[in-house]
């Protein structure tokens, strides 16, 4: 046979080529799913919309190994801040975004008012004592809440056991909620930075984005100090000859390589963006909060009337609405299929015991933690730490800064317990 020959062979279209078994079990997923969203669009439409943005926020967390737990620990152990980085980038896209969504909904920061479902959320000892006991939690879990929830569609056991805990945390918290609300977070001021003083939304992104900044070179600098660099890796590129590896060359970094974390925070935070201008923030312990007081319910024990809690807004003050498909169903059931789809294109959807047994108690305490800790401070990293920033509130400063600290503190246990 010619090269010539050869040639023309390999410009035939090859589509028809076998494709994995997890593969197609990907394909059957995202049918499922468009379908889950069809059914719920007779019934809601934006929570359809929702439903469909949470399987992106699932797919980006999965293909971008997108986890707080991971950027702290990390940073703390090793000195890389290389995932922190992502999560700094995905804040300041988010910050832009929601000032001119804020400033639509309140032209005039001034008037003593506070946009509608922005995470603007009390700042004091709740928030402190909930970002500290969370980033402890978080690394003890080794994952946070989504991270957890990302990796369950994975196949990881030790995350089911995790978010369990979240669950029976929430319902702890939910038993002694009206007395931190009693004791501490009735009295706790929202902090709204564009209201405070002649700031105005100028001043307060100005402000968010010099911090934003600022940490992006400490982190960077941590990493100088500790002699760490990203090599830069030249990948031999192979001409795509045939149709099918044109169109896989096309869907291959989207569905089977990994995605730079960066790429992840930018997509996250022009998702919570959307996510805004649809409802609310990206968020994802409302369901997970609703489900521990059904737990709580099918046990025989009476849950109170939370006082104020939704009044406060927040991922975890939307718990109370009424339902099985609303906002919050959508966004943290919806998390899951995009991350099954994303373990399943990829190849890497397999069901992973932990080795040690220690393993489950360490999920298990470390769920708990993160699950009293979010609903404490309304939210966990997403929503009372993502989502916060770049809604001008000053408790999400304070509940990252409490939460650095926690998880300092928490990999001084890992190191401690091997």
């Amino acid at each position: 046979m010619t090269t010539d020959s050869l040639s023309v062979e390999n410009s035939k279209p090859n589509a028809l080529r076998p494709i994995s078994g997890q593969t197609f079990t990907g394909i059957v997923v995202v049918l499922l799913s468009l379908i889950t969203a069809l059914f719920i669009s007779r019934i809601d439409g934006e929570v359809a919309a929702i439903w469909i943005l949470a399987n992106a926020f699932g797919l980006t967390l999965q293909r971008s190994r997108f986890c707080f737990a991971s950027a702290f620990r990390d940073l703390f152990l090793f000195g890389s801040g290389h995932n922190m980085k992502g999560i700094i980038i995905g804040m300041g896209i988010s910050t832009i975004g929601f000032a001119a969504i804020m400033h639509w909904i309140i032209p005039n920061p001034a008037a003593g008012l506070l946009p509608a479902e922005a995470h603007i959320l009390p700042v004091g000892l709740s928030v402190v004592v909930g970002g500290v006991l969370f980033g402890v939690g978080m690394v003890i879990a080794g994952g946070c809440v989504s991270g957890s929830l990302y990796r369950m569609a994975e196949g990881y056991v030790a995350s089911w056991v995790a978010i369990i805990g979240v669950i029976i945390g929430l319902g702890a918290l939910t038993l002694t909620w009206n007395w931190w609300w009693a004791f501490s977070i009735s009295n706790e001021p929202k902090v709204w930075l564009p209201s405070v003083g002649s700031l105005g939304y100028t001043g307060a992104i100005v402000i968010t984005l010099l911090g934003l900044v600022a940490i992006y070179l400490l982190v960077t600098f941590m990493e100088y100090k500790n002699g760490l660099f990203m090599p830069h890796i030249n990948k031999k590129i192979i001409p795509a000859l045939n149709f099918d590896d044109r169109v896989r060359a096309t869907l291959d970094p989207v569905f089977k390589r990994g995605w730079p974390i960066a790429i992840g925070g930018v997509v996250l935070g022009i998702l919570g963006i959307i996510m805004y201008t649809i409802h609310m923030p990206l968020g994802v312990t409302g369901e997970l909060m609703r489900a521990s007081q059904l737990g709580l319910g099918w046990m025989g024990v009476d849950v109170p009337v939370l006082d104020g809690l939704s009044t406060l807004g927040g991922c975890t003050g939307r718990s109370g609405e009424p339902g099985l498909l609303g906002h919050t169903f959508a966004i943290t059931v919806g998390l899951l299929p995009g991350a099954l789809i994303g373990a399943l294109f990829a190849g890497e959807f397999k069901l992973r015991l932990p080795t040690q047994k220690r393993r489950y108690v360490q999920s298990i305490t470390g769920g708990v933690m993160m699950g009293y800790a979010s609903g404490l401070a309304v939210g966990c990293t997403i929503g009372a730490f993502f989502s916060a920033v770049p809604s001008l509130s000053l408790s999400g400063w304070v509940f990252g800064l409490a939460m650095a600290a926690g998880a300092f503190t928490g990999t001084q246990v890992i190191k401690r317990i091997g």
